[in-house]
Parts: C-alpha cells; sequence; structure tokens
C-alpha cells in the first residue's frame, strides 16, 4: 500500500519537473551568447557562455555539452548535431541545401540573403574598433618616431618597399609623364587661355618661375593647370622673364595668338617682360589693393598724424610679438578671455607677404583689448606696452576703413569660378559705397578712404587695362561687335569651345554703371529667358552679330549670387556668337593667387629635411601636387 502511493506521488511530480527543466533549459539558452561575425547556419544550436569572451567553447544549446571547436572550425559541430539530434541535423540540411540563407537561423530562411564571397568580405568588412589588428594600425599611425617604413610594414607585411631611387628615378617620372600628358590633352584644344606668373624663391635661395593656365571647356567649367614651377637661375630681367615665358608656350605647344592676358603682379620685370612680349597685362587685384593702402599709410598729412599712427600700429605689433613668444602670457590671456567673456583667439602678427595681414592684426588686437591690456598690467616688464586710449582710436579709425576691403580680395582670388567679370563693379562699389565717406568717419578714416580711392582710380585708368575689363564686362556694344566680327572670320575648330567665358550681363547698353550686389562668390548661376536663334551654317554679317549682341544686353542678367558659367551653359545655343567672346574673355584671373598657391605647395615640399632636393624634382613633385 506505501509502495502504491509512492508511485502515485511520483507521478504527479512529473509534470511539475519538466516545466522545470523546460524552464532551467530557456534559461540557460538565453544565457548563452551568439556567436559574433557568425555565417553558418550551426551556430542556430550553439552558443557560449557570457565568460567566454574569445568565443573559444562552444556549447550546444540541445544538450548544453561543450564541443570543441578550434578557430571557429564547425565540422565537429555538425558532427555532434548529427550524432546526437538527428531532426534538427536533417532540418539544418534542408536549410543548407537552398540556394540563397541568412546569417542567423530563421532570418536566414525569412530573408533570403546571399552569401558573399571570400573576397567581397575581407574587402567590405572593417576591422572592428576592439579588435587586434585595428589596435596595431592605430598604434603604428600614432607613433610618430616609427618610420613611413614601419608604418607600411603595419599595414601590409608582405610588401617589400622600393629604395629611394626607385621612387625619385622611375615612379616619380612615370606618374610625372602620365599626368603631364592628361593636362596636355585639357589645353591642346583650348582656343583662348589666359596664365598667371610669378618669381619665387625657396628654403634654399633657388629661385624659381611658375605658371599656371586658365581654362574654361565644353562644359563651360574655368579649369586651372599647373605648367611648371622650373627652376630660374638667368637674372630676374624683363628680357630673360619674356623669353623664359615664351620658352614655356612653346613646351606646352600653345600658340601665341590664342593667349588672352597674363596676370603677374605690379614688379617692373614683369610689366617689361608683357612689353617685349606684346601680350596683354592684367596686374594682381590684390597686390594693387595691398598698394593702396601702403600709399595712402605713408601719404598721410600732417606728419604728426602719420608718425602717430606708426606708433600705434607698432605697438599693435609689439603686444602680438610678446604673446606670441611666451606661454605664460597665453595662458593668462586664456583665463582673462574667459572672465570678460571674450572668444578664445590667439593675437594675430602682420605678414608682410600676406594679403591683409596687417587689417588682421589691427581687429584681432581691437577684440582683445580689454583682455591683453589687463595681462600687460599685470607685469612690470610688459606694462609700457598697454595701447594708450589715443592708440586704440587710431586704430578703430584704420580698422573702419580697412575692414571691408579684405573680403573682396578674397572673393577675387578664386580659380574656380569667374572673377575678372566683378573688377570693374567692384571698383564701381568701393567709389560708391564701401570708400565714400559717410556719417560718423573720423578724419583719419576719411583720408585713408581717399588715399585708397585715389591710387586705384590712377591704376584702373589705364587705356589698355580699361578696355581689357570694359570686354569683360561686356560694356561697349559697338567694341564687342566689331571682335564677334573679326572672330567669326577667323575659322575655328570645333575644340574652339574650351577656352575662356562670360561675365553677367549688363542691365542695359548704356548705362555707365553696374549696381550689382558686394559679394561674388563661388556661386553666380542664373537662368534668362530664351531669346535669339541657334548657331546657322552660313557666316553671319555684321547686322545679324549686333542683333545678338542687343538682344542679349537686354536680356535680364542673373542675380549677383549665381555663376555665369552655369548661365552660359544653358544659353550658348541662345546666343552662339556672344558664347565665343564669353570663353575668351572670362578666364582671366583677376589676382596672380594661383601662382601664390603653386609657391604655398612649393614650401611644402621644400621643407628643411628636403632642402636639398633637385629642382627637375621639385617642379614634378609641384606638378603632381597641383594637377593629381
Amino acid at each position: 500500500m506505501l509502495k502504491t502511493m509512492d508511485t502515485r506521488q511520483v507521478a504527479v511530480s512529473c509534470p511539475d519537473m519538466q516545466q522545470a527543466e523546460t524552464a532551467t533549459q530557456a534559461a540557460q539558452e538565453e544565457a548563452l551568447s551568439p556567436k559574433r561575425g557568425g555565417t553558418s547556419v550551426i551556430w542556430l544550436h550553439f552558443g557560449f557562455n557570457s565568460t567566454d569572451t574569445e568565443q573559444k567553447t562552444p556549447i550546444c544549446k540541445l544538450c548544453y555539452k561543450t564541443i570543441p571547436a578550434p578557430d571557429g572550425n564547425t565540422t565537429n559541430l555538425f558532427y555532434h548535431l548529427q550524432k546526437a539530434h538527428e531532426k534538427e541535423y536533417s532540418r539544418i540540411q534542408k536549410i543548407r541545401a537552398k540556394p540563397s540563407c541568412g546569417t542567423t537561423g530563421a532570418i536566414w530562411e525569412k530573408k533570403n540573403y546571399s552569401q558573399p564571397k571570400i573576397q567581397q568580405s575581407f574587402a567590405q568588412r572593417p576591422y572592428e574598433k576592439m579588435s587586434q589588428r585595428h589596435k596595431q594600425i592605430t598604434e603604428a599611425i600614432s607613433l610618430e618616431k616609427d618610420s613611413f617604413r614601419d608604418l607600411v610594414k603595419v599595414l601590409d607585411p608582405r610588401y617589400v618597399m622600393p629604395g629611394r631611387k626607385h621612387f625619385s628615378k622611375v615612379e616619380l617620372p612615370r606618374l610625372y609623364d602620365a599626368c603631364r600628358a592628361k593636362v596636355e590633352k585639357d589645353v591642346c584644344s583650348v582656343m583662348h587661355y589666359a596664365l598667371t606668373t610669378d618669381l619665387w624663391t625657396s628654403r634654399d635661395a633657388q629661385p624659381y618661375m611658375s605658371v599656371t593656365i586658365h581654362f574654361i571647356n565644353k562644359d563651360w567649367t574655368l579649369c586651372t593647370r599647373c605648367l611648371q614651377t622650373a627652376y630660374f637661375p638667368e637674372d630676374h630681367t624683363g628680357g630673360m622673364l619674356a623669353q623664359g615665358l615664351r620658352d614655356t608656350l612653346e613646351s606646352w605647344g600653345l600658340q601665341e595668338c590664342h593667349l588672352v592676358c597674363v596676370t603677374t603682379d605690379n614688379a617692373t620685370n614683369n610689366i617689361s617682360a608683357m612689353e617685349l612680349n606684346q601680350w596683354e597685362q592684367l596686374q594682381c587685384f590684390g597686390h594693387r589693393l595691398q598698394l593702396a593702402i601702403e600709399n595712402a599709410l605713408k601719404a598721410l598729412t600732417p606728419v604728426s598724424t602719420k608718425q602717430a599712427v606708426e606708433r600705434a600700429v607698432g605697438v599693435c605689433k609689439k603686444v602680438a610679438s610678446a604673446f606670441s613668444k611666451s606661454w605664460k602670457k597665453k595662458r593668462e590671456l586664456a583665463k582673462a578671455q574667459a572672465v570678460l567673456g571674450l572668444p578664445p583667439h590667439q593675437l594675430i602678427t602682420e605678414n608682410p607677404t600676406r594679403w591683409g595681414s596687417r587689417q588682421m592684426m589691427i581687429e584681432r588686437f581691437l577684440e582683445q583689448e580689454k583682455a591683453h591690456s589687463q595681462v600687460l598690467l599685470a607685469d612690470k616688464k610688459t606694462r609700457h606696452l598697454v595701447p594708450s586710449w589715443q592708440d586704440v582710436a587710431l586704430l578703430e579709425s584704420l580698422n573702419k576703413a580697412l575692414g571691408p576691403l579684405f573680403e573682396f580680395t578674397d572673393a577675387l582670388s578664386g580659380e574656380g569660378y569667374v572673377s575678372v567679370s566683378f573688377l570693374k563693379p567692384v571698383l564701381h562699389l568701393f567709389n560708391n559705397e564701401i570708400l565714400s565717406q559717410k556719417d560718423g568717419d573720423t578724419e583719419l578714416t576719411k583720408a585713408v578712404k581717399d588715399g585708397i580711392l585715389k591710387y586705384l582710380n590712377e591704376k584702373y585708368d589705364d587705356h589698355a587695362t580699361n578696355n581689357l575689363l570694359d570686354m569683360a564686362t561686356l560694356f561697349i556694344k559697338m567694341r564687342a561687335a566689331a571682335e564677334l566680327v573679326d572672330m567669326v572670320g577667323e575659322t575655328a575648330p570645333e575644340s574652339a569651345q574650351t577656352a575662356a567665358a562670360s561675365s553677367s550681363p549688363p542691365a542695359a547698353e548704356d548705362d555707365p554703371e553696374l549696381p550689382r550686389p558686394t559679394k561674388k562668390k563661388k556661386s553666380l548661376g542664373s537662368y534668362f529667358k530664351k531669346a535669339g536663334q541657334s548657331t546657322t551654317h552660313s557666316q553671319p554679317s555684321r547686322a545679324s552679330i549686333e542683333l545678338e549682341l542687343s538682344m542679349y544686353l537686354q536680356t535680364p542678367g542673373p542675380d549677383s549670387e549665381t555663376d555665369p558659367l552655369e548661365w552660359w551653359k544653358q544659353h550658348e545655343t541662345s546666343f552662339p556668337l556672344v558664347a565665343r567672346l564669353a570663353r575668351k574673355y572670362l578666364c582671366i584671373p583677376a589676382t596672380s593667387s594661383s601662382s601664390e598657391r603653386a609657391f604655398s605647395a612649393s614650401g611644402n615640399i621644400i621643407t628643411c629635411k628636403r632642402s636639398c632636393l633637385k629642382p627637375n624634382t621639385v617642379d614634378q613633385l609641384v606638378f603632381l601636387a597641383l594637377n593629381l
């Protein structure tokens, strides 16, 4: 009787035990972590303990038996499933037999993903940030003491880097030849182009001459290419420069008759070279503006005012120098800025070779005047540098006159958009708004403005320069019509569509003033109403040319923030003859900043450790840096 009762008790308790076992199994299964990055369906039934961070010991989710799987090999796992869990093994084999499968069980069945190829997996999967390989590469990049060879060895141990001579004698000439062939292909078909050129002395006192070319391609894109940064050991006379420039054009197969203009600085040897070659010259607007400011300051009267300005600027330079050479003062300046609520800016030191650096120095000096005065007063040795109220007043007057000017210099220094067509409007804006005398201007501000305007107006009153700028802005209808007749009379190949672009048209043909907004930066496109007809095959007469030109001048122009090249790209078929004139003139850069950029690239190449590079190597490296 007792035995029968025990049997019943066991029978009653069995369902409870089964439920407990099921709950325990589910809890254990949830506790197992899935395989990271697992791509096999076998990982549906295997996982890892949370303590197994490296996931080296897989555990079966069905029987919780540990199965050895060296290096993530799944052969033992499939074997275990086949022997111990036949039903699950059969189901997995059916999944594997399908043409595509996914990464984790049911998801593989539902989404029907295809397994990537081995090459694709290695090419597309980035290293995990916590992986050992990622850490090795990051450490190699961080340790600057290691050589570049060590870094390459970490990136790919199988790669054996060639020696220095291989790069200088084989790879560099090969890259240069390939890039030069590409540039030659770009420039050989241009009908009209412009140049910029300048001279530069390297760190090791070697002279170089840079030449860049500017043209507009078939897609109405303004292109710039560096032709050379050549060693120029001859005397820098006008005659030698003229010969050097002619040799450059000859080496590239460029014809002088297609040259529209050369933009240079105001050096007398550059002016002489252009006159000897009988080339059109446009003097750099940035250089002229810098000279206008210097002349205006030198011409200040009376002498006491000039001396007071020189003293104030001198104090500004000394204060900037004091803070640039003392880390303690920089620390105290940062504290004072935080207390006074000023921006955490450092003082700027004037660089005579950089346009607008004096004005930037003065502007930053005035911005931080309270902070640096507080720091200087706290030190007995620097109290004499504290600016007086007269110094601050003079600097404020100078800043008011000079502040707005350099925005135009920056805007006209770009090489990826039209700039020459804005010289006339900018000069008009200087005369009528920016440099005009206003209520509240001090006598110093008025004198500086007048001096700058006088210099600029005198320089841009030159007949040849005026004619060039007039054509760039299509001011004079009859002169434009006469040049169009000459251009149409010449036989131009189809490749002539890759030369120069036109500026935004004026509002009316007889309006001598172009009231255009101040900033003419990188975006300048607009959309006109379509006027005119498509190009005919017969040679147009002067009457048809004047008719098209009149229709163009009467068409509403693009607004001040649109790109004329984009406008011409859409309206070339409406004004095909004027488009030829457009392509000729608007490739001209308003400044010689392209040559300055070439010299900046040269300075980054000829460093202290590489000051003995041969001139030919320098030319090739700069050419690749600017044209690749």
